[in-house]
């Protein structure tokens, strides 16, 4: 079981209430993506659950903690997405319900694991509420999201809601130069940045065919700048494996926009492609701060359309954002709002 470094003080601060029988029956904690959140879930529930625990860990020789190992502990609840489903459905959550009511089969805790609780739907979430405001005897659920503003208050409210730590620059540096590859400083700098300082996000943005594609669309700007040929960004902004908005290619342009803006207001300190500082700096130098906001609010809400309008034909509106690049930002918002 690996628990990353920059938890531990969570772990330990939410152990201590728990050894002090202060610890809250519903936890939520909350957390972006890449953070390591499951390394948490999973030290919290086998401690929970182990028959003897120690000071800070599960003994790891009882029954329960080889029932965990086995990865079939008949008291452990782990809710999960099954094949082909987009949510959690209310029938799901009524199943386990009865089976909470009956006595632990090992004699300990029970213990619900559901780490993206933004998965269930309305009526998912308004069975699984009931349960929690009146919960069996020693019964804990073990709840994560990466965002608790769009979960019900009424849900909110029937929790402890926890914050999780990032590491500071240095820590996750650090932590990255100890997996299997050694990166350069500035790419894991330039990574760390762009996943908002969560490591594991960053690992996986290091990987060379994800690096390769954000490097191609940096080297395909700065051709763009030159030529002023916007279009040639379209294959590598609508490719097939980029479904992720929130850290894909129209992010990668976005952050190179926005650092563009802080080199014109001198604050170089906080520029995120920290490795890409001729381009950042070529782009600051093309367009005035005005131009460079438009810009940025056109991004903005078109990365928003593809996310949120369904059905929505995602090439057509990235052509007609690069074909506009060089227009009037006035008429260009005026234009792409109407699309």
């Amino acid at each position: 079981m690996i628990l990353y470094p920059w938890l531990e003080s969570d772990y330990l601060n939410i152990l201590t209430r728990y050894q002090q029988g202060k610890g809250h029956h519903a936890l939520l904690l909350y957390s972006p993506k890449g953070n390591g959140k499951a390394s948490l879930f999973q030290a919290l529930s086998r401690w929970l659950i182990c028959l003897q625990p120690n000071t800070i860990r599960n003994c790891g020789q009882c029954h329960s903690c080889q029932l965990m190992n086995a990865g079939n502990h008949p008291d452990y609840y782990q809710l999960e997405l099954e094949k082909g489903q987009q949510s959690i459905g209310v029938e799901t959550i009524r199943v386990f319900i009865e089976s909470l009511y009956s006595h632990a089969r090992q004699g300990g805790a029970k213990v619900i694991s559901l780490s993206h609780i933004e998965l269930l739907t309305k009526q998912g979430v308004n069975a699984l509420l009931k349960i929690i405001e009146e919960p069996p005897n020693n019964t804990y659920f073990l709840l994560g999201c990466r965002d608790k503003s769009c979960l019900l208050p009424t849900l909110l409210s029937r929790c402890l809601c926890w914050q999780l730590s990032y590491p500071d620059e240095a820590l996750g540096l650090s932590w990255l130069q100890q997996q299997k590859n050694t990166y350069p400083s500035l790419a894991a700098s330039t990574a760390l940045r762009l996943c908002g300082g969560a490591p594991l996000a960053a690992l996986a943005l290091l990987q060379p065919a994800c690096w390769k594609q954000r490097i191609a669309l940096c080297m395909a700007m700065s051709e763009a700048l030159h030529c002023s040929d916007w279009l040639t960004l379209l294959p590598l902004l609508n490719g097939h494996n980029h479904k992720d908005n929130n850290n894909g290619p129209m992010h990668w342009l976005l952050t190179i926009l926005i650092d563009a803006l802080k080199w014109q207001q001198g604050a170089q300190d906080f520029v995120v492609n920290v490795d890409q500082t001729h381009l950042v700096t070529a782009v600051a130098a093309r367009w005035d701060s005005m131009t460079l906001h438009h810009q940025v609010q056109q991004w903005l809400n078109c990365r928003r359309k593809t996310t949120e309008v369904s059905g929505i034909n995602r090439q057509l509106l990235l052509a007609y954002q690069l074909l506009n690049w060089e227009l009037d930002m006035s008429d260009l918002y005026t234009n792409i709002s109407t699309l």
